[in-house]
């Protein structure tokens, strides 16, 4: 018998980097502020680390990532494979010329959002946003200069209405 509600441990599980990098965070800091020499700047030095950490765990516990949906997602060797009974394909993220993200239905038992992937060629490959592994697009699309990953948290949400656009390539056009 657990003493902690099913909704708590999902919160607490999905937050746990940011929460624990938080804590020690401010222990580094407690710590930078009572000592001297070595150990201050040691502390100090350990305060960036885990502020990055905060940082990355708070960006990862806003994404999108159900994993409850039908199929599966796999990003290797610059390539994005999307693996259902539905469908499926692979598109190579050098060849990318747009990423989009567009809301789904809201009132259905569907997925919130979709993930839109457009390549040079015009292959279009379209991803739910609860696919599982769904967590690896947003890693893969790190490589891509001046993807609006927010945007992915944006569609997601209870009030989102339009398209958005990640990430468009400069100079590049589909066929």
């Amino acid at each position: 018998m657990s003493m902690i509600r099913p909704e708590a441990r999902a919160f607490l599980s999905r937050w746990q980097e940011a929460i624990l990098s938080g804590i020690v965070l401010l222990g580094s800091l407690q710590a930078a502020a009572v000592t001297t020499g070595l150990v201050r700047g040691l502390s100090y030095a350990a305060a960036l680390v885990c502020a990055a950490l905060f940082i990355e765990g708070v960006r990862r516990a806003r994404r999108p990532d159900r994993s409850t949906g039908a199929g599966r997602v796999e990003v290797d060797e610059r390539q994005i494979t999307y693996f259902s009974s539905l469908g499926g394909g692979a598109i190579s993220i050098d060849d990318l010329v747009r990423v989009k993200v567009r809301p789904g239905t809201r009132n259905a038992p569907g997925p919130d959002f979709f993930w839109e992937f457009t390549d040079l060629y015009g292959q279009r490959l379209t991803i739910s946003g609860d696919v599982g592994n769904g967590a690896a697009l947003f890693d893969a699309l790190t490589a891509l200069p001046g993807a609006d990953l927010e945007a992915a948290t944006r569609v997601s949400g209870p009030n989102a209405d339009t398209e958005q656009v990640v990430w468009e390539a400069a100079g590049k056009r589909p066929d």
